[in-house]
């Protein structure tokens, strides 16, 4: 298992040209490969924002995977898809990721668990779930670059699930999202050290920027440290930044603070038999 390695997150505005987002997303893997990154993530919602969204959902496998899993193969990198519609036998897709490898395949998938179902005062009301199917488990997955963990944008605000995650042994956990520019300047931040803090792990967080059909995207994309401090930082623009993932400095961390040795296991517990490492 590599102990330091690089993670390049990609902040992107995706529209409603999907082989214009996956053209810009194909630079942005050659740029960072040739940056020496290890793994390369992208936002929610990456290939497509627009009206019309579940009229996009793509089969696992499909264009948007087939795109990705070569664009791997080609520059031997680790893929963090972000999330896109996937097709589901039911009437509404699910809001999907998956993790590639450097061989092209496709290594485990995740379905976005909550719903981003809300009602801000003095902002349009607005409905995930209207398009969208949520998921039902946590997922994680075994690579040469430690155990990864995953989650989608609103997910951000549910520490249980984070916490699950870290006693499943998680290291470093991907969070693509969409954050609007309401929300995002007050809590976007605040949340990512948060969970990032408490857990003892790496946050890596792409997201989107700019305006989109039916709401301002907050940008600002962030690499957290177990410590709590943000180590890498998008500014207001489409690119790229990248960090150093180091798994001995974040076993330091955990040793100086054992909040999850200290837990009290006799007095409360947090468990979910829907946990699936791959």
């Amino acid at each position: 298992m590599l102990k330091k390695y690089a993670v390049a997150v990609c902040q992107m505005d995706s529209q409603k040209d999907k082989q214009e987002n996956l053209r810009i997303a194909g630079e942005m893997i050659a740029e960072n490969a040739a940056k020496g990154a290890k793994i390369i993530a992208f936002p929610e919602t990456m290939n497509y924002m627009g009206s019309g969204l579940p009229r996009q959902a793509e089969p696992i496998p499909g264009p948007t995977t087939e795109f990705l899993c070569a664009a791997a193969v080609k520059h031997h990198v680790w893929l963090v898809s972000g999330s896109f519609p996937e097709q589901n036998k039911r009437d509404k897709p699910y809001n999907t990721l998956v993790l590639i490898d450097p061989r092209g395949n496709i290594r485990c998938r995740y379905r976005k668990l909550h719903m981003f179902d809300i009602e801000v005062e003095n902002t349009p009301s607005y409905r995930e779930s209207d398009d969208s199917m949520a998921g039902n488990e946590i997922v994680l997955a075994d690579t040469e670059l430690g155990r990864l963990g995953f989650a989608i944008c609103y997910d951000l605000r549910f520490g249980e699930m984070f916490r699950l995650m870290a006693l499943q042994g998680a290291q470093v956990i991907f969070m693509p999202a969409s954050f609007t520019m309401n929300t995002g300047k007050d809590h976007w931040e605040t949340l990512l050290r948060a969970r990032a803090i408490e857990n003892g792990v790496y946050l890596v967080a792409p997201n989107q920027m700019g305006q989109k059909n039916n709401m301002l995207a907050y940008g600002k994309s962030m690499v957290v440290d177990p410590w709590g401090d943000v180590i890498a930082r998008a500014g207001d623009r489409v690119g790229s930044i990248l960090a150093e993932i180091d798994l001995e400095y974040q076993e330091r961390v955990r040793r100086q603070i054992p909040s999850l040795e200290n837990r009290r296991g006799d007095v409360y517990e947090v468990r979910s038999e829907k946990i699936r490492i791959c």
